[in-house]
């Protein structure tokens, strides 16, 4: 499987070649276009209770898409709904993924909820992220361009919640309101999480919360 990411960073899609009899599996929505002979089956990953929890407590769609290439193999275009970047992760430890951001990976990975305990109760991601462990590529996407960050040992670094795209799992975080109440009311930062290496975190540049609450003021009121 070879995948290359084109038109970076503000409206990135990825080409996956895939060789004869290469699967890969994606979030429903995601494919943007494919080459004769790709066979496409839709099903529930990991079986209903799986699937309902990605849905449910992931955010994520109850069906996925699994792309197998014939004897000639293929080609598959994915996409994200927002425009943004993506990235691919040589997947051999678990990372945690924020809703929204998984796109596609190959069958060797698997995809699972995961609770994240009550500290995350009042960040953008809620209790329940995505969880991807074993082997293989995974696909992400991000809001805006999105940037790795590789923390050493007890290094630090603060992000704002709605920029979070995925991190390694067992780095150390703290989600905090940013200041006292008045920060957190009027600055518009609210809510930060404090990272401790060591391990890999992936940010965005922009904020999904942050446009809507710019969008949402300016859209047209019904007044009847």
């Amino acid at each position: 499987m070879e995948v290359n990411l084109l038109f970076q960073p503000s409206y990135t899609m990825a080409n996956v070649k895939l060789s004869s009899g290469e699967e890969i599996k994606a979030e429903s929505g995601a494919m943007v276009s494919m080459t004769e002979g790709i066979a496409l089956e839709t099903k529930m990953q990991g079986g209903f209770f799986k699937a309902l929890g990605r849905s449910v407590l992931g955010g994520e769609s109850f069906f996925m898409n699994t792309f197998k290439a014939g004897p000639s193999g293929g080609e598959v275009n994915f996409a994200p709904a927002l425009p943004g970047d993506m990235f691919v992760i040589d997947l051999e430890k678990p990372m945690l993924v924020q809703s929204g951001s998984y796109i596609a990976s190959e069958n060797s990975v698997d995809i699972d909820t995961k609770f994240g305990g009550a500290k995350t109760f009042f960040a953008s991601e809620g209790l329940f992220l995505l969880k991807a462990s074993g082997s293989g590529k995974l696909l992400l996407s991000s809001f805006g361009a999105i940037n790795e960050i590789l923390l050493a040992d007890g290094e630090k670094h603060t992000v704002d919640t709605g920029h979070f795209v995925a991190f390694d799992e067992g780095v150390g975080f703290n989600v905090r309101k940013i200041g006292g109440m008045r920060s957190t009311l009027f600055s518009g930062e609210g809510l930060v999480v404090d990272i401790t290496g060591p391990g890999r975190i992936l940010i965005q540049s922009r904020s999904q919360d942050s446009f809507l609450g710019w969008l949402i003021p300016k859209l047209p009121k019904n007044n009847s």
